[in-house]
Parts: C-alpha cells; sequence; structure tokens
C-alpha cells in the first residue's frame, strides 16, 4: 500500500496522466460546450452537442456503480452540500457562460487550445487565474461572500442531490434506480441521431472524457481517501484543494496553480489533483496537436479581439468560483453526482452563453454591409 506520506505525489501524477487523456482526446474530438452551443445556435447542429451530453450519461452511470459498490461516497463532494447557494449558482453560471462565449472556449478549451499554441488563449487563461484567485482569496471574495453566497436555499435532504431528495421522500428504491434510469435516457437521445453515430470520433470523445471524469472522482475519492490519517486521526482527502473528494474543474485549479508557482518555496504549496489535471491537459493537447499536425501559433488579430478575450477571462474566473465549477466542473463533473445545484449552475451558464451569442450577432448586424467586423464580436466557432 502506498505510504500517506507518498500519496500526494501518487495523486498529482494520476491526475496528470488522466488530464493528458482529457486533453489529447478532447483536441482530437474538438470537444468545446461553447462550441457545441456555438453549433446549434448558428448552424442548427446537435452532434457536438450530443457528444457532450454523452460524456454526461458515461459519467452519471460511473459515479453511480463507484457509489454502488462504496468505492466513494458523493456526499462528501463540493457539489452535494444541504443547502444551495442558489443566486451564486446563477449569477456565476451566467457569468461563466457569457465570459467564455467572449474568449473563444470554456476553461478547458482554453487550455486545449493553449496545448495547440494559442497565446490568445494564454492571455485568457492568465486574466482567468487571476479573477478566479481574486474570488476565492482577494477582493472578488468579499463581493462574493457579501452579497451572493449568503441566499441559500435548504431543501430538507442530508444532501442536495436528487436521490436524497427521493429517499427523503420515501422513495429509496427510486433513488436508486435514478442514475441508471437517466443515464441511460440520455444515451437513447444520444444515439439517436445517425449523424452522431456516423462521427465516430465524436462518439469515442463522449464516451472517454466521461470515463475520465469517472477517474478522476476514483482517485482523489477512493485512492486519495484516508479514513483515518496518521497525523490527525481525521478523515482525509489527500491532494485536493478542497480538502474533499473532486474530479475534474478548470477554474480554481489555474488559480491554485499561480498560486504555486508565486509561493513555489513554500513547502506547504503542493501539486494537487486539480493543478495536475490541468498542466496534464494542456500536455496531453499538445502532443495531439503535433501528432497529427494541427498545431499553430495563434494571436490577436485587433486590440478589439484582445479586450473581449481579456473580458471573457475575467468573467470566466469569477463566475466560475462564484457558480463552483465550469462547463466540466459543474456541466459534467458535479452533474454526475445528480447534484440539484450543479443543474442549476449548468443551465446558467448555458443561457450565459446563449446571451453572449446574441451579443456577438447583434454586434455583426450594427457593422456595415461589407465591414469587416473586429476580433471577438463574431464567434469564434472555427477553433471554439
Amino acid at each position: 500500500m502506498t505510504s500517506s506520506l507518498h500519496l500526494p505525489t501518487l495523486i498529482a501524477w494520476l491526475g496528470f496522466l488522466a488530464g493528458g487523456v482529457f486533453g489529447a482526446v478532447a483536441q482530437r474530438a474538438n470537444f468545446c460546450t461553447m462550441g457545441a452551443i456555438t453549433d446549434i445556435v448558428a448552424f442548427g447542429d446537435w452532434r457536438r452537442m450530443r457528444m457532450w451530453v454523452l460524456a454526461i450519461a458515461v459519467a452519471i452511470a460511473g459515479v453511480a456503480v463507484l457509489q454502488r459498490f462504496g468505492a466513494i461516497d458523493t456526499a462528501k463532494s463540493l457539489y452535494t452540500g444541504t443547502r444551495i447557494a442558489i443566486l451564486s449558482l446563477v449569477v456565476g453560471g451566467f457569468l461563466f457562460g457569457f465570459g467564455m462565449t467572449l474568449g473563444s472556449g470554456c476553461g478547458s478549451k482554453t487550455l486545449i487550445r493553449i496545448g495547440g499554441g494559442s497565446l490568445k488563449s494564454l492571455i485568457v487563461m492568465i486574466f482567468l487565474g487571476l479573477a478566479a484567485f481574486m474570488t476565492l482569496k482577494g477582493l472578488f471574495a468579499i463581493w462574493r461572500a457579501a452579497a451572493l453566497d449568503p441566499v441559500r436555499i435548504d431543501l430538507g435532504a442530508t444532501t442536495s442531490d436528487l436521490p436524497a431528495l427521493l429517499v427523503a421522500a420515501g422513495a429509496p428504491a427510486v433513488a436508486a434506480m435514478l442514475p441508471f434510469v437517466l443515464a441511460l435516457a440520455i444515451a437513447l437521445w444520444v444515439f439517436a441521431s445517425r449523424d452522431f453515430r456516423r462521427s465516430r470520433e465524436m462518439v469515442v470523445g463522449g464516451l472517454v472524457i466521461g470515463a475520465v471524469v469517472v477517474a478522476g472522482w476514483y482517485i482523489t475519492g477512493h485512492v486519495g481517501h484516508l479514513t483515518e490519517d496518521p497525523a490527525t486521526l481525521e478523515e482525509r482527502f489527500v491532494g485536493t484543494n478542497s480538502g474533499r473528494m473532486e474530479s475534474f474543474s478548470y477554474v480554481a485549479p489555474v488559480a491554485y496553480l499561480f498560486e504555486l508557482l508565486v509561493y513555489w518555496t513554500d513547502a506547504s504549496r503542493i501539486v494537487t489533483f486539480g493543478i495536475a489535471s490541468a498542466l496534464g491537459t494542456i500536455a496531453g493537447a499538445a502532443l495531439m496537436a503535433l501528432a497529427t499536425r494541427t498545431f499553430r501559433w495563434e494571436g490577436f488579430t485587433s486590440t478589439d479581439d484582445l479586450v473581449h478575450h481579456i473580458a471573457g477571462g475575467t468573467l470566466m474566473g469569477f463566475g466560475g468560483v462564484t457558480a463552483l465549477g465550469c462547463t466540466i466542473g459543474q456541466g459534467i463533473s458535479g452533474v454526475s453526482t445528480l447534484a440539484v445545484g450543479s443543474f442549476i449552475a449548468l443551465a446558467s451558464i448555458v443561457a450565459g452563453c446563449v446571451a453572449a451569442l446574441h451579443y456577438q450577432m447583434w454586434r455583426v448586424e450594427r457593422a456595415a454591409p461589407g465591414a469587416e467586423v473586429n476580433g471577438a464580436a463574431r464567434p469564434d466557432v472555427s477553433s471554439a
């Protein structure tokens, strides 16, 4: 058995490897939530959305299996607290969704594009990390804690996930079957499309990314779980920034990465699962881009383009922390636990993205016929 002293290192390496798989597959399959929503709004193409939803179905089923066999306990995750910070989820989710559209991709896509050579996304990542850290521990944290976080609702169950609500309502048998029934229903909808079934890369992308999220839960919730820490004699989840079991998320980990780099000589700072998975995602995307000869340097075309991406990164940093996650953190990892708050955050992210797309289309329509629209006024669907 791995010594508890070496366990944080193991968790970090496993996170890096899992992140590498995520980055490589997402790069190859062009996995992007913002791109999926844009495809629907602009072209009526649902294939990338089906890939993303397939990943959700796989994650829901996988987490339910781990839970059924006692490998993890989703009640000990960040998403299933007894009270839901409803205003934080709605406002944070909406701002994140708006920001990811201005920034040409969500948190995961930002890292994937960096791996593919995008200097634009590197700037987005810097401002995302700065805003996220300010929302965790700085100036923005004051506003978040004073204005948003206190507005909470109690659903009257031991945890705020759908199975717990069914148990509280006296339907434990339904609660036990719900994750599997929901995952099956989603999968049936996904594969009902012949166009999607023919898109082999997208099918594989959805399956693998969903499985990687499940692997993240297993790494932190089982491998990194100490029922009794030798130092404190208390339960502990090793190698996570939250001190709880985690899976993939791409906002707070970027903030903690910058914190680690700034305080590198502080022995209390370590490479956590979140930090390692973010770095692994960049590395995996870079290897895939080089292997497929799609790596190319990309810079800003105008000042307007730069401003939009800076604004997008800032909104994503604030919104992602406030909403407790991004399109991956809440949209797949959180939803895989069937947490009610995750569904609220996800709906808010989608609403914010759609609103930003309409804003960008409005800018295009305002431009004179035949005139070039600067930067991010038109959705960057080619790289999303």
